[in-house]
């Protein structure tokens, strides 16, 4: 203890007197670069000359450390123009994908448009509201109904296929019972063979062919078009192309997306009269009724 306070007795004075040395250099080269004369600054210019250089390794960090500090601020600008240019790719691709869902929205109509008809066919187009399928049941609502003049039965189509029937209407909407509706029964007839068949729904992609003759003679990529019977459907509306399953099974591809429906057109379906008289012409005329004349000379 008595050893340590004697060190700390000698120390205390001589860290002072440091101290007052170091204050006393700092306040004169304070005093020497604020002095404005020659001389001054002939003395300013020879203590650089020989302190300077023998200080570079001491600058040495310094410089480093300002090299750091603008690298750092360089990578900070770099970083904001990326997270800029980030932000404005984003940007980019969803103008894109809406631009990409325009045109496709605009093909359609234009495809729903230009789809020659028969002239004794007209129709209205309405949006696919809601797809309100299960797996027990395909159909879809549309946003035009009885307000619209639409009709139980009348069939639905997209830009390409047949995708439906109407099967219940409100006031401003509809619904309609797709191709692949278990409840769906549709007569068709295959091209180009001619052959007839129902076209079945069940749930699956790919309605199946019920009720062919001699399906060995339909192949795979015949066209299936309404036949018209039974005033279901308007005949020759396009359905789809045969497929053979594995199992030989006869199915047919839809030619309509039915995983993209947005736009359907319902066909004005003109209804059928009924026939109530035989007409004119099924009735016999006159002379076959009375029979030939009597040859001349014969009768009274």
């Amino acid at each position: 203890m008595a050893r340590n306070s004697a060190e700390e007795i000698y120390h205390r004075p001589l860290r002072r007197l440091l101290l007052a040395i170091v204050c006393v250099v700092l306040v004169a080269l304070t005093l020497l670069w604020r002095i404005d004369n020659p001389r001054a600054e002939r003395v300013r210019a020879a203590v650089v000359d020989r302190v300077v250089p023998g200080f570079e390794w001491a600058l040495a960090p310094v410089t480093w450390i300002g090299r750091l500090i603008e690298d750092f601020e360089g990578y900070a600008r770099v970083y904001e123009q990326n997270q800029d240019l980030r932000r404005e790719l984003r940007q980019t691709q969803a103008w894109r994908e809406a631009a990409i869902q325009l045109e496709q929205e605009n093909a359609r109509l234009l495809d729903l448009l230009n789809v020659k008809l028969s002239p004794d066919l007209t129709y209205v187009t309405g949006v696919v509201l809601t797809d309100s399928g299960s797996p027990f049941r395909r159909s879809v609502l549309l946003n035009i109904g009885a307000e619209d003049g639409i009709q139980d039965g009348w069939a639905a189509m997209d830009g390409l296929g047949l995708v439906g029937r109407i099967a219940g209407v409100g006031a401003s909407t509809s619904r309609v019972i797709l191709l692949t509706d278990g409840n769906s029964r549709i007569p068709v007839t295959i091209q180009p063979s001619g052959k007839r068949a129902i076209l079945a729904g069940d749930t699956t992609v790919a309605p199946a062919l019920e009720f062919v003759e001699n399906p060995d003679d339909v192949r795979a990529g015949d066209r299936i078009v309404t036949s018209g019977d039974g005033g279901v459907f308007p005949p020759d509306l396009l359905v789809g192309q045969v497929v053979r399953t594995v199992d030989g099974r006869l199915r047919v591809r839809p030619a309509a997306e039915m995983g993209r429906l947005e736009f359907l057109r319902v066909l004005r379906t003109r209804e059928q009269g009924e026939i109530t008289s035989s007409g004119e012409l099924l009735l016999p005329r006159a002379a076959e009724v009375q029979g030939p004349p009597p040859p001349p000379g014969e009768g009274g």
